[in-house]
């Protein structure tokens, strides 16, 4: 993507971000959503089609946010495209590794986010917030010990290897921390998907909608995204919404028509457009 507010007839939407905070060594600076951009280490866990697409399901499955939450928030790169589509909320975070909380600083300021932010360092399964909220997200790290290989930077390892808390863990402070109608939006992979469907029912919640995420037309999907709500909310009748998959490509590579669509509602060129 280009620096420019244009990139090939297409227009950069959403307000300029302040600026002013330097790259340190080993960083790189990203644009995320719209103009505003973030600080990732350059071989340490860096955002990803699955954060984009975890922040955009949440933003259109909530009713309304006021408040939103993002439980084990690494760099914030989904909260801060939350931020970014929800630009009246206030928003909190929560993270355990003070690598991923101090980036997470960084881009905050250089967003301009300071006075809608409230960043918590410490454990998710800790987190007792002053007041629930209308939106938690989650992308629970996937895997369990010993069944995934480890990343070779130690920041990344908690991001893809369950070391402090599991998708149960995720959805249990969630269903604590939800405002009263609120919802949990959260990613997980299709090939575990009774693991999260069980968290999302031992917490005392009720799914309301999911859907898979194909990366390729014609591929099994790799992801699901999943929202649920207080079962205490929810009419014991309501049947739970399967949605069509989500297709990120076609088949011969180019970009689909709905991911173009998200990516535009998210602030990014929708894709493949003409030079």
């Amino acid at each position: 993507m280009s620096d420019d507010l244009h990139y090939r007839g297409w227009r950069r939407p959403g307000p300029i971000a302040p600026g002013g905070i330097e790259v340190d060594p080993g960083e790189s600076l990203d644009l995320i959503a719209g103009n505003f951009r973030i600080f990732q280490y350059e071989k340490g866990h860096r955002y990803s089609t699955d954060d984009v697409v975890t922040a955009w399901y949440g933003t259109i499955c909530a009713p309304r946010v006021d408040r939103a939450a993002d439980l084990g928030s690494g760099i914030s790169s989904v909260a801060i495209i939350a931020a970014w589509r929800l630009p009246g909320a206030r928003l909190e975070t929560i993270e355990a590794q003070e690598i991923s909380f101090r980036l997470a600083k960084k881009s905050i300021r250089f967003n301009g986010l300071e006075s809608r932010f409230t960043q918590h360092l410490g454990d998710l399964r800790d987190f007792r917030p002053a007041e629930p909220f209308d939106l938690v997200l989650g992308s629970p790290p996937y895997f369990q010990p010993g069944t995934a290989t480890e990343a070779a930077h130690a920041q990344a390892v908690p991001a893809r290897i369950e070391v402090r808390g599991t998708v149960a863990d995720y959805a249990k402070t969630a269903a604590r921390i939800l405002a009263p109608g609120g919802v949990f939006a959260f990613v997980f992979p299709a090939l575990q998907t009774g693991r999260a469907l069980a968290a999302v029912s031992e917490a005392g919640l009720k799914l309301i909608r999911r859907r898979d995420v194909v990366f390729k037309e014609g591929e099994p999907p790799l992801i699901t995204l999943f929202a649920a709500s207080r079962s205490a909310d929810i009419p014991a009748s309501y049947e739970t919404w399967v949605e069509p998959p989500l297709v990120i490509r076609m088949k011969d590579g180019a970009i689909s028509p709905e991911y173009s669509a998200v990516r535009l509602s998210i602030g990014f060129p929708p894709g493949n457009v003409a030079g």
